[in-house]
């Protein structure tokens, strides 16, 4: 997927200040945590259209509809991955199953260890946007993200979390875990939005 405006130029370009990247490095913080099959389950919570939480188990979770999306990876320690075939369950069927109600704007992803990401509610709602469970038609290693990492192809990506456990739809933004450490609120690396202080007002809240 390329940046708008960049149709019919291929891979022509990259990001502002990215590298194309061949293999794919391990990078996250904290330990990789130990999947337990009986203990998992994603919810769906908070601004809800119908005010209740939804939740599957990992086999629910599984069964629901798989698409593919190939897309690139921007990083933003500067590396891109290109063309990058990732399989899993798109937001937009998430979004679905679970409505969030009138007024939610945007949406905290939640992951393992308390982990955080926010996002506009349009980003979320992107027809890229993927709960990925598989790259090349391989399952997701555990450094990867195993079972369900967020993909969100327009965005840096620390903006689409591994080890993935739901989804909190709110009525008003707040900032997750990079986002209060001096990271870009947004993260869109076409304007190469990497951190907080180059903010532009009504991108992010105030930290």
């Amino acid at each position: 997927m390329g940046h708008p405006g960049s149709e019919g130029t291929g891979h022509a370009q990259l990001p502002p200040g990215q590298r194309r990247q061949r293999g794919w490095p391990v990078t996250h913080y904290g330990p990789v945590p130990r999947f337990r099959p009986d203990r998992w389950e994603f919810r769906v919570f908070g601004a809800t259209a119908d005010g209740d939480k939804h939740c599957w188990t990992h086999e629910e979770f599984s069964a629901l509809p798989y698409e593919t999306v190939t897309a690139d990876l921007h990083c933003v320690t500067k590396f891109s991955m290109l063309d990058v075939e990732w399989g899993g369950v798109p937001a937009r069927t998430v979004l679905e199953l679970a409505p969030p109600a009138p007024e939610a704007t945007h949406v905290m992803v939640w992951a393992e260890y308390g982990f955080s990401s926010n996002l506009r509610m349009s980003d979320f709602d992107s027809g890229s946007t993927l709960f990925a469970t598989h790259r090349a038609g391989e399952l997701l290693t555990a450094e990867h993200g195993f079972p369900v990492r967020l993909v969100v192809p327009h965005l840096y990506a620390w903006k689409g979390p591994k080890w993935v456990r739901g989804v909190e739809y709110m009525t008003a933004d707040r900032r997750g875990f990079w986002e209060e450490r001096g990271y870009h609120n947004v993260g869109d690396p076409w304007r190469e939005q990497r951190y907080s202080y180059q903010e532009e007002p009504g991108e992010g809240p105030e930290l």
